[in-house]
């Protein structure tokens, strides 16, 4: 397994993409495995959140201790990363997640930047395949005349997660503070539903791309193990959703799940599992870049960027 980080400040797209994202001058990373698989993760920018969306639920005093370990203020907006995983194999350049494109906030959107940047076209995209349905991973799979961004891509979520967005009753019962979510996602998936692949856990969506049932920060989330052995990485969407406090104590509960209490008890099932194969991830919302290794520490994790 080999890592690698290049910069693309030196390419025309440079003072566009520095503008778009704030966070760093655009970087790519680069994971080969075996068999002729590469992963690249390419950034769609980053969110604003109020930190309450997150800590809301946690114990403050603790929360604290913890943040500060990382230079954080428990008062202060998070600025999580977007970080699109893109894997090649053979014929097959397959999108996980499709970001958040024009209509969810205005420091996100990036990924047709950064695919142009990267020499991708996204018409030489054969598939999306969606981790969950919120606005930062499925957004972005239409473009401002809603139409499918990616148009020669088969589009492919697992099924519980299509039923749940789909179901006219979700934007009643998701809380006020989603009903955007739900709305916006049920449109979207409207109009790419001729298209849609949907599968079930466990299931080979690609050759060497298994997915996963990782539920509980929506009720249908995916996360995906692609390769097989020693030399597997998990794509974790937002199963695992920062690279601090989810590390740190994943038994916590987070306002940012829709279900805290079983997203909680995921979070515990995906270490043991991770840590127990050696297995390296990919992260939405981890940093530098989100490629990197899972280990143990302080009666948590810590997440180590490549």
């Amino acid at each position: 397994m080999n890592i690698t980080r290049r910069s693309l400040l030196a390419t025309s797209g440079a003072a566009l993409l520095s503008t778009t994202l704030p966070h760093r001058g655009w970087t790519e990373t680069r994971l080969q495995l075996g068999g002729g698989i590469e992963i690249l993760t390419l950034s769609d920018g980053n969110l604003t959140l109020p930190a309450e969306f997150i800590f809301g639920p946690m114990p403050k005093d603790e929360l604290a201790a913890i943040l500060a370990r990382y230079n954080m203020d428990p008062s202060a907006p998070l600025t999580p990363p977007c970080n699109i995983t893109l894997m090649r194999h053979g014929d097959t350049l397959a999108l996980f997640d499709a970001g958040s494109g024009t209509g969810f906030q205005s420091s996100v959107g990036a990924l047709p930047d950064a695919l142009a940047a990267a020499g991708i076209d996204p018409m030489d995209i054969t598939h999306v395949i969606f981790t969950h349905g919120h606005p930062d991973h499925l957004w972005g799979a239409l473009d401002d005349f809603d139409e499918a961004l990616f148009a020669n891509a088969t589009h492919m979520m697992g099924q519980t997660e299509f039923d749940y967005w789909m179901d006219d009753a979700t934007v009643d019962s998701i809380g006020a503070e989603r009903a955007s979510f739900a709305v916006g996602a049920k449109r979207r998936l409207e109009i790419l539903a001729d298209d849609m692949v949907l599968f079930g856990d466990g299931e080979m969506v690609l050759p060497d791309v298994r997915a996963q049932l990782t539920p509980g920060h929506t009720p249908g989330h995916m996360a995906f193990v692609i390769g097989q052995g020693a030399d597997a990485v998990m794509v974790l969407g937002d199963a695992i959703g920062n690279d601090h406090i989810a590390f740190a104590r994943p038994e916590w509960t987070s306002g940012s799940d829709q279900d805290p209490e079983m997203a909680a008890a995921t979070r515990g099932v995906l270490f043991a599992q991770i840590t127990a194969a050696d297995m390296a991830v990919v992260g939405f919302h981890l940093q530098g870049g989100g490629i990197g290794r899972v280990t143990q520490a302080d009666g948590g994790f810590v997440f180590q960027p490549a």
